[in-house]
């Protein structure tokens, strides 16, 4: 069920981060697998990052393959199906300003959820590196669910 005062997802939500490597494709998936059946879920980024294998690798744990994630950039995906979203919601700092320029004219929500990368610490063991990785995607998907509801999809 929605939280109270929301009556769950937009038709069409759009999450944007740096380079569509990390958080914006971990959220959209998780997104997807809630409310694909009711909403368009797309992702994007400010700049092309390279596919990440840590996100693949937590992803995959919780039953969600981004293993054929191809980065876009704002433009690629503007080109491609057009910027028609019912609310955009940006993971970064720099995301959230590009969306904002790029959607002055628009008739979008813009939401900020300021999200740490894990993928800027190249430090640590491959297990520590993960666990940033977990903690990057149980936080968007506990934010998802207080945003739009929680219908049964589980960790």
């Amino acid at each position: 069920m929605p939280p109270p005062g929301q009556s769950g997802p937009p038709g069409a939500v759009l999450f944007v981060c740096a380079y569509n490597s990390v958080r914006s494709p971990m959220a959209a998936a998780m997104f997807r697998q809630y409310f694909g059946h009711r909403s368009y879920v797309g992702s994007a980024g400010v700049r092309k990052g390279d596919s990440d294998p840590f996100t693949a690798a937590v992803m995959e744990e919780v039953g969600l393959d981004l293993s054929g994630h191809k980065p876009m950039t704002f433009e690629e995906l503007e080109d491609l199906e057009g910027l028609n979203f019912d609310l955009i919601v940006t993971l970064s700092p720099e995301a959230h300003h590009r969306a904002l320029e790029v959607t002055r004219t628009l008739a979008v929500d813009v939401e900020y959820w300021p999200t740490s990368d894990p993928g800027a610490a190249q430090e640590g063991t491959r297990a520590q590196r993960l666990d940033a990785y977990r903690e990057i995607r149980d936080q968007l998907l506990d934010r998802i669910e207080q945003r739009f509801g929680k219908p049964g999809f589980g960790r």
